[in-house]
């Protein structure tokens, strides 16, 4: 069965107008990602891991290689593709509500009430009760839960979510892990989710990338065998935290060549 997303010799490259030439951030790597997974991404600072989502939105023009979703070329952004950044990039004078429903207003979408598409969108995240309530009102895992809405509400068949709990203290983004593990359960879209958090990442995913100091490239893929639905009960069992081992381990040793 071909891939949901395939990326191919993938090369992202950066001009530096200061020091000329350019810097190179990913370097012929290439990743299959079959439909209906979640698949996380881990790597040290600097190695590309933003990179490669954004070549799969549509929102960078690699240097080399090519990206195909449903095997198409990506040439652009697409509304087979929604992404949720690490900042929050709410819009401070809209509500909850018309925060959600300015994704959907982006992408012209008709045939029904978008305020309710996005109601009914921010009662999945788990606020209802704050829908007319403003980014400034919201606590930061709460302002995240409303980008994730409206990702969602634009029904998109692939989800890449760039840190998106990065800027969240340790209890919330746990709790958030746990809420976006519940949200993909329901119609399981393909995800990317790219983290910092060795935990994170396996607890989340379903296979998780490994990835080397820049220019980045794939040292491991391991499969994550632990059974869903998860909890965070399974932090503590003997498989998880062999992942764990495994996974720093690569990471050492990568931070130790940077």
């Amino acid at each position: 069965m071909t891939a949901h997303i395939q990326v191919e010799g993938l090369t992202v490259a950066y001009d530096k107008p200061l020091a000329g030439g350019a810097f190179v951030a990913v370097a012929n790597l290439s990743l299959d990602v079959s439909r209906g997974t979640l698949v996380t991404i881990v790597g040290p600072s600097g190695c590309g891991k933003s990179s490669v989502l954004l070549a799969i939105a549509g929102l960078t023009k690699p240097a080399a290689g090519r990206v195909l979703v449903n095997d198409q070329r990506v040439s652009g952004p697409g509304r087979d593709r929604a992404m949720v950044f690490q900042e929050f990039a709410l819009m401070p004078w809209r509500t909850v509500v018309e925060n959600v429903r300015f994704g959907l207003e982006l992408q012209r979408w008709t045939g029904e009430d978008l305020t309710e598409r996005a109601r009914r969108y921010v009662r999945l995240v788990g606020l209802q009760g704050f829908e007319h309530y403003r980014p400034h009102q919201l606590s930061g895992g709460m302002r995240q839960r409303v980008g994730i809405a409206r990702a969602l509400a634009v029904d998109p068949e692939i989800l890449l979510l760039d840190e998106p709990f990065g800027a969240l203290d340790a209890q919330t983004r746990e709790s958030m892990g746990d809420e976006l593990l519940r949200i993909w359960e329901q119609d399981k879209k393909t995800a990317l989710f790219v983290t910092h958090s060795i935990d994170e990442a396996i607890f989340l995913g379903d296979t998780v990338v490994v990835m080397s100091k820049g220019p980045g490239r794939i040292v491991e893929m391991i499969t994550i065998d632990l059974p869903r639905p998860r909890t965070i009960d399974v932090m503590d069992t003997p498989a998880f935290v062999a992942y764990r081992h495994r996974i720093r381990t690569h990471l050492t040793t990568e931070t130790a060549r940077a």
